[in-house]
């Protein structure tokens, strides 16, 4: 059984070529220093004695800087390239994160606070351009898997250690946060040679023989529109667990910083464990790809139901915040990677670009609302209410999901082919 599995990680990753495993290594520096989004909330209420409706305003802020900085960074891929643009996000969001600290008033925050995200998101676009460039057609999905699992290794060091610094100081955390981000800038200036041509946009060879199979807009795209919102009613609940999931474990069961940063560990770290190997068995079975995002995101409803019944039920604080862990980490796991793939599969080369463009910016105003939502709900009603407002709102998304399924299972070939 180890041998297989073992067997198994080496060919997935084998033949990737070295440009790949560096972006994939900066990726790792950079998300082990992402301690201050985790702990951003805890900040502005407990350290700046924010109320929670001010803190709410502040993550939306953050959301909305995200939105904006994806499609910033996009556009400016195209224009100046991917190297380029990476590099300035890096270094320039390094230090406006070493910044961030200083600033205490509430206006000024906020601005800070948009400027930071949006240089700091300018970076995902051009990252996944470059893996896309550095990589064949052969193993690029793997390329990407490769920076996923950085993100979710680096995730799982950084939450635990944020939580241990947080402890000890939150200045501490934006020192740390800042001083990787800027580290990860310097790695990628001095062993990223700068690539000789950047290809125009859909100007892939390997890609051109398939430009014609369709040029639809996603904006024109019905389906997909709805699939997105779909996505995006997920995300909002599934992004609770970096706004109001610590607050609640703070606030109503009364856990330390350290342990709020174990738990935010032991998400990324079962992920690294596990998705590889549970996507690869899902995907030997065909299953639709639908109906595992459905099955996926009942998970993050049946999670919030628990949070809501916390009062109601005879368990440790403890034991029930690491069931909601795991519900919510197998839910992310089943759904987050299918909806990446249909995204990819309902679009053609010459629309790619556009289609992962709108899902990635539904995923930045999921980013945004989440916060804004969750922190109004908390402040008039409750977490119990809110909890079940949000499961209200996964058990909606699990449902426009199930009908997509419905309704894709009708169409015709191509359009169908392979995403129910």
């Amino acid at each position: 059984m180890i041998q297989r599995t073992v067997h198994l990680y080496q060919q997935a990753y084998r033949g990737l070529s070295p440009s790949v495993w560096l972006l994939a290594g900066v990726m790792l520096i950079n998300r082990c220093g992402t301690m201050v989004l985790p702990f951003m909330t805890l900040y502005l209420t407990q350290h700046l004695h924010y109320s929670v409706e001010r803190a709410g305003v502040v993550m939306a802020i953050y959301g909305l800087g995200a939105f904006v900085g994806t499609f910033l960074g996009g556009r400016l891929t195209d224009r100046f390239g991917f190297y380029y643009i990476q590099l300035f996000s890096l270094l320039f969001g390094g230090v406006a994160l070493l910044g961030l600290q200083f600033v205490t008033d509430f206006y000024m925050l906020c601005g800070s606070v948009f400027m930071f995200t949006l240089l700091g998101d300018a970076f995902r676009p051009a990252n996944q351009a470059a893996i896309a460039y550095y990589s064949e057609v052969g193993n690029r999905t793997r390329a990407f898997s490769l920076n996923r699992l950085a993100i979710n290794l680096g995730w799982a060091v950084g939450g635990g250690l944020g939580g241990w610094i947080a402890g000890i100081s939150y200045n501490l955390l934006f020192w740390t946060d800042g001083l990787t981000c800027l580290a990860a800038g310097i790695v990628l200036w001095f062993c990223l040679p700068v690539p000789a041509r950047i290809p125009a946009p859909n100007a892939n060879p390997d890609d051109l023989h398939s430009v014609t199979i369709g040029t639809k807009s996603p904006y024109r795209d019905g389906l997909f529109v709805a699939f997105v919102i779909c996505s995006c009613l997920y995300l909002i609940t599934f992004m609770q667990l970096f706004s109001i999931v610590p607050l609640f474990f703070k606030e109503v069961m009364r856990m330390s910083e350290g342990t709020i940063g174990s738990l935010m560990a032991l998400n990324g770290l079962i992920i690294v464990c596990l998705e590889m190997a549970l996507v690869y068995s899902i995907e030997q079975k065909k299953r639709a790809k639908t109906s595992l995002i459905v099955a996926g995101v009942l998970l993050t409803t049946l999670s919030y139901l628990l949070l809501a019944s916390t009062s109601k039920i005879a368990l440790p604080a403890m034991t029930i915040a690491l069931i909601f862990i795991v519900f919510g980490t197998f839910s992310e796991m089943l759904a987050i990677p299918f909806i990446q793939s249909f995204t990819v599969e309902r679009a053609s080369p010459a629309t790619r670009g556009q289609y992962l463009a709108l899902a990635g910016m539904s995923g930045a105003l999921a980013q945004t609302l989440s916060p804004a939502i969750g922190s109004q709900v908390v402040a008039h009603f409750g977490f119990s209410i809110h909890w079940l407002v949000i499961a209200g709102i996964s058990l909606l998304s699990a449902s426009g999901f199930w009908w997509l399924g419905r309704k894709l299972a009708t169409k015709p070939l191509p359009e169908a082919d392979a995403l129910v």
